[in-house]
């Protein structure tokens, strides 16, 4: 939904927005290189656009044979400057899509700073983290400070960019031919419904140029894993009759939902805004809104959001002993899997 009462505001906005790129463009703004391969992940629009799952795929894809490192801003952490996640590092800290991924790639350097360009300088400099020998950029398609050797966009299918609008009348954070810059685009979240005319039809409204390659990619939901134990439930083990209450603050849980609801017939909703701290209160609503669920009940929440719940006090016995995050993943569609690892090697290797 576009509020076309707005769109003046997005004009001077759009007008601001121009007037950066155009001194980006013209070196008057300083872009910086680095002699190692920087990989930028990131969107034009703002909300989830399935940053993370994309992220830990090249950090699945590389970290097996390459010293990689995440780096993000933090968005919302308690901190400030450059920070390394550690054993003893607090979601806070470092906020919790970093945290995230520093709980599942043990592997993986993640360090987050709002410079990006003093990020990679610590990363490469640091004794701890000199050894690295790539480098993600979690959302930094619009941190133009830092010159990516590689830009990789992404798109959600349900909001494709040439249907939206600026901010604050769309959800755009830049005009939509800032594409430009990217060197692979995805299209993600594609739903399961989409077939070819679905996929073309996208294609042809992108336009893009000859020089950039198009992906497609959907979401593939793991087992459920519950939060305070080893337990593990996989969604074609739920009954129809389980009733489930979904507890998240992510930016599009609608397909979180819609999954669910193919297992079963009892799904409840408690949404909150992306990246929500939740408080108190909030714990105490869901205590009481599973209480009076009857059995068999669960609480299903996003792994982004169990990082951010672990830490809280307050949850009840049944909540602690019924309470799942549910992993994604992602999978390239149209046989596209192959053709994005190349790409990604090849860029690597040169």
């Amino acid at each position: 939904m576009i509020n076309r009462w707005l769109l003046p505001l997005a004009w001077v906005y759009g007008i601001a927005v121009r007037l950066r790129n155009k001194l980006f463009d013209a070196g008057v703004l300083r872009s910086q290189s680095f002699d190692i391969p920087v990989i930028a992940v990131g969107n034009i629009t703002v909300g989830g656009s399935g940053k993370t799952p994309h992220v830990e795929y090249l950090l699945r894809l590389l970290s097996g044979s390459r010293r990689v490192a995440v780096l993000s801003r933090g968005y919302k952490r308690k901190s400030k400057g450059y920070r390394l996640a550690g054993l003893t590092t607090t979601m806070p800290e470092i906020g919790d899509e970093p945290y995230q991924m520093s709980r599942k790639f043990a592997n993986v350097y993640v360090a987050v700073d709002a410079d990006r360009c003093n990020g990679i300088r610590r990363l490469t400099s640091d004794e701890a983290t000199k050894d690295v020998s790539v480098v993600v950029l979690d959302d930094a398609f619009q941190h133009r400070y830092v010159k990516p050797g590689l830009n990789i966009l992404l798109i959600d299918s349900q909001r494709p960019i040439t249907r939206d609008a600026l901010l604050p009348a769309g959800r755009l954070r830049e005009p939509q031919e800032g594409k430009s810059r990217a060197d692979l685009v995805v299209v993600t979240k594609c739903p399961k419904s989409f077939g070819n005319a679905d996929f073309d039809s996208i294609a042809a409204e992108l336009a893009l140029d000859s020089r950039q390659q198009l992906f497609f990619s959907a979401l593939e939901y793991d087992s459920l894993q519950a939060i305070y134990t080893d337990r593990k439930l996989p969604l074609s083990e739920l009954s129809p009759e389980t009733h489930i209450l979904v507890f998240t603050g992510i930016a599009s849980p609608r397909q979180l939902i819609s999954e669910l609801r193919e297992h079963s017939q009892n799904v409840t909703t408690m949404l909150f805004p992306d990246h929500h701290q939740f408080s108190a209160s909030d714990i105490e609503r869901l205590n009481a809104m599973f209480a009076s669920l009857p059995e068999p009940r669960i609480v299903v929440t996003t792994e982004k959001d169990s990082a951010r719940l672990v830490g809280m006090e307050g949850l009840s016995d049944n909540v602690r002993r019924n309470i799942y995050r549910l992993p994604i993943r992602i999978r390239f569609l149209r046989d596209g899997e192959e053709a994005f690892n190349r790409q990604i090697q090849s860029f690597i290797n040169k």
